[in-house]
């Protein structure tokens, strides 16, 4: 029995990212979003399950990529192409009055072409994650950004948008030219050859785990002074500490 248990978390993983789809089609990023960050959580899970009951399996491995293609590549692709239509013009209406939640159908489509850049996020990280599967290396590291850290990355930006409200911020946000920056470096970090750490404690010495818990400490700081800004901020932080560890590493005889 105990063997079904992390496949049994894996499969919640994929219901939050099924049930986040429906949400981010309908322009509720808030609803989608909540159900990224939890089907993210039982990602995380499913993993710890599966060690702590000595039951991994190459079954568990396959099925936990399945679920993240749709949790951490088919969401933030959809999340991303609305925020492209909209800052191209296109009929994807957002907003608190009656505008992000409107609906809209395939008959009245109106959506520029560049909104279908949104989903090359979903390609890459679906890449990223078939090369994971057959990679032995990234046991106790990444290569490349983590899809789940780019789901984060992702939804947060309606996120800010729409419970921050900030002009200055949604008008960067809601800018063309930073959504198309942000999806062809998205793409090129979950599949670059840039070792990143793993949040894996093997004890809880500091002297073993300082980078994490460093990492740790900065997350904390950055959510009370940013709120739902810090998301992307820590994103940014997580990939320039692996670089700064990278390089004293490599400089170290």
């Amino acid at each position: 029995m105990k063997k079904h248990i992390p496949n049994a978390i894996t499969l919640l993983n994929l219901l939050c990212g099924c049930i986040a789809v429906i949400f981010a089609v309908n322009d509720h990023f808030v609803a989608a979003a909540f159900f990224v960050f939890l089907g993210i959580f039982f990602d995380f899970f499913d993993g710890l399950a599966a060690r702590k009951l000595k039951v991994q399996s190459e079954l568990g491995l396959q099925l936990d990529s399945l679920a993240d293609v749709v949790t951490s590549g088919v969401v933030p692709g959809m999340v991303m192409y609305k925020l492209l239509a909209l800052a191209s013009g296109g009929n994807a209406p957002m907003g608190a009055s009656g505008t992000w939640g409107a609906n809209y159908y395939l008959g009245t489509l109106n959506v520029p072409f560049i909104a279908f850049l949104g989903f090359a996020i979903t390609l890459a990280s679906a890449y990223r994650l078939a090369k994971f599967n057959i990679d032995d290396e990234q046991q106790t590291y990444f290569k490349g950004l983590p899809t789940p850290a780019n789901a984060l990355f992702i939804v947060s930006l309606p996120l800010i948008i729409e419970i921050q409200n900030s002009d200055a911020i949604n008008a960067i946000i809601l800018n063309k030219w930073f959504l198309i920056v942000v999806t062809v470096l998205s793409c090129y970090m979950l599949n670059a050859n840039i070792k990143l750490f793993a949040l894996k404690f093997k004890d809880f010495s500091f002297k073993n785990n300082a980078l994490r818990y460093i990492f740790i400490i900065l997350c904390v700081v950055l959510l009370v002074v940013l709120q739902f800004a810090a998301i992307p901020a820590i994103i940014i932080l997580y990939v320039l500490l692996s670089v700064i560890d990278n390089l004293t590493s490599n400089k170290t005889p």
